[in-house]
């Protein structure tokens, strides 16, 4: 283990103000009180560990992630357990993640150990933090950025990584989604940064989303960049579909999309509850053509933010494509989101042993 300077904060968070914070909060706009961060440099490694109070961070503007991006980041999040304990959900997972998307793009390792004791140790000391109402967690932002002062194409020698956390409620409402198909935009391609999860490929979907909201929808879904004929990923998640048969198809991972943690535990969850999934490409017009013949009658996105959201319909200027009624989930959907965020919530037996207890 890893020693951390543990450097707690003069002015915390007024514990009345704290829970009225708690009693409704929007996503990503309220943080706790503290941050996780530890530096590294080529000659001394990774160093000066320590949880201090959450502040501005000070960078020279020739810093390199503001000209050569390199920046990578985690979504994860801590429950509170009905016995009131504080929990994580693979972290080992989302260490393991940040370290494939460091070697891509070229930064220093963070060793998975430390990151998951990173995580930790900022949520045994925000711990009041973590939210206990239906559908709440304490959503953590682990990232990492290069801060070495140059200007010059080439891998940095420095770097910062941290972790900041804020309570959240759910990502999307109630109900379904609806989902705008992008036909001017792609998010990645082969041989890309499509499976790193670093900041560009968010930035990149940014314009589409916007197009999504232009249109009346929720949220973007691309296509891949080769022929614009495969279902890939959605703007920040993975998406799903359960055919008539009673499968479920997702499009296969191959470098262009993010391996999704809730993607790879929902595979499991559905077959331990003897739902075959199908990893193969899917045809945007036979997904169409699908939903209006009945081929497929439940579609959802997953990812850490919107855990399962149900889609209703999905949009494109030829025509849409709609599940049920298009507003209410389906029976499948419904049933693995409540398996998965019972796992999630101490509220079932965990096991394939994915809940990490801090507290």
């Amino acid at each position: 283990m890893t020693p951390f300077i543990i450097e707690k904060t003069e002015t915390p968070t007024d514990p009345v103000k704290r829970t009225e914070l708690l009693a409704n909060p929007s996503f990503g706009r309220v943080f706790t009180d503290h941050m996780a961060i530890i530096r590294y440099s080529a000659d001394k490694g990774w160093h000066d560990a320590k949880i201090t109070p959450r502040r501005p961070l000070s960078i020279d503007p020739a810093s390199t992630v503001l000209h050569y991006g390199q920046e990578i980041f985690e979504g994860m999040k801590a429950y509170r357990e009905k016995d009131g304990h504080v929990a994580t959900f693979r972290p080992e997972a989302n260490a393991a993640r940040f370290a494939e998307s460091a070697r891509r793009m070229g930064m220093a390792e963070l060793p998975e150990d430390l990151f998951v004791q990173a995580v930790d140790e900022l949520v045994r000391v925000d711990q009041d933090w973590v939210p206990s109402g239906e559908g709440q967690s304490l959503y953590l932002r682990p990232f990492m950025i290069s801060n070495e002062v140059f200007l010059g194409v080439k891998p940095a020698n420095e770097y910062l990584f941290i972790v900041i956390a804020c309570p959240v409620g759910a990502y999307f409402g109630s109900g379904c989604v609806s989902v705008w198909v992008s036909e001017n935009y792609t998010r990645a391609a082969i041989g890309g940064t499509g499976e790193a999860k670093c900041g560009g490929n968010y930035a990149g979907s940014l314009i589409a989303q916007a197009e999504a909201k232009e249109k009346g929808c929720d949220q973007v879904l691309f296509l891949d960049a080769r022929e614009r004929r495969f279902v890939e990923e959605m703007g920040g998640m993975n998406v799903m579909f359960v055919r008539k048969d009673g499968k479920i198809v997702t499009p296969p991972l191959g470098g262009t999309i993010l391996r999704g943690i809730t993607r790879n535990s929902l595979i499991q969850l559905a077959a331990d509850q003897g739902i075959e999934v199908i990893e193969e490409p899917v045809e945007i017009d036979e997904l169409f053509e699908g939903a209006a013949s009945g081929k497929y009658t439940e579609a959802f996105a997953c990812g850490t933010a919107a855990v399962l959201s149900p889609i209703g319909k999905f949009v494109r200027p030829s025509g849409e494509a709609v599940f049920g009624d298009g507003t209410t989930p389906g029976p499948v959907s419904q049933k693995l989101k409540k398996t998965l965020t019972d796992v999630q919530g101490g509220r079932t037996n965990d096991v394939h042993g994915w809940i990490h207890r801090i507290s």
